[in-house]
């Protein structure tokens, strides 16, 4: 099995707000930069999108490591969606899971793989990271332009 190290993000103007997602896979020394955006959603939904994109973009089953500066993702799929799920999708408080449709997009996608889910800083010089954040903030210039 291959070993594919991905970095995510996602970026928001306004909350809700256009957004953008990036995504960058390395592996065996080559690099795939994967970024796009939506007019009217939230950060949150451009975390998730950033890692939905990324896994969608793999040919074959692989062990991957996922850094991304969003605890809200790495903690939703390592920790939270298996009570939401045994719940029906509501929260510990009974309210309708955010961005449901996203997260068994992604719970969907991970299946699939090896993942070991890696929280990062966000803008604290890890190059990755900033990489990311740079192509997920390019491609909402790209949509308002």
């Amino acid at each position: 099995m291959s070993t594919v190290e991905i970095y995510t993000d996602g970026a928001c103007r306004g909350n809700p707000g256009p957004g953008g997602w990036a995504a960058l896979l390395s592996i065996d020394g080559r690099e795939k930069e994967l970024a796009g955006a939506e007019a009217l959603t939230t950060n949150n939904r451009m975390e998730l999108t950033a890692v939905i994109r990324a896994l969608e973009s793999l040919r074959r089953p692989v062990t991957a490591r996922v850094f991304t500066d969003s605890q809200y993702v790495r903690r939703g799929i390592t920790e939270w969606v298996a009570g939401w799920k045994a719940r029906g999708w509501l929260t510990a408080d009974r309210k309708a899971v955010k961005n449901q449709d996203r997260w068994q997009r992604l719970e969907e996608l991970a299946a699939a793989h090896r993942i070991e889910w890696h929280w990062v800083p966000g803008h604290a010089g890890v190059p990755g990271n900033e990489r990311v954040d740079r192509l997920a903030n390019q491609a909402i210039e790209a949509l308002l332009r």
